[in-house]
């Protein structure tokens, strides 16, 4: 009840590129968190991947192919 009987009105005025500014950096945030998620999904997963194991003579060894002599 106080509140409401001890309210002063402001005469504010909110310029429309300081909304433009608010509106860019939530959306930067927004983006940056979601590349993160992104990167760390993809990260989990592959760890939880099970791959193919391959000889070792397989992976080290180095074709080429189209090398000519």
């Amino acid at each position: 009840m106080l509140f409401f009987l001890f309210t002063n009105y402001a005469q504010a005025y909110i310029d429309p590129s300081a909304v433009t500014y608010v509106i860019q950096a939530v959306a930067g945030v927004l983006i940056a968190l979601g590349a993160a998620v992104t990167i760390f999904r993809h990260k989990i997963l592959a760890f939880f991947k099970k791959s193919k194991k391959k000889d070792e003579k397989e992976e080290d060894t180095i074709e080429f192919k189209d090398v000519e002599k």
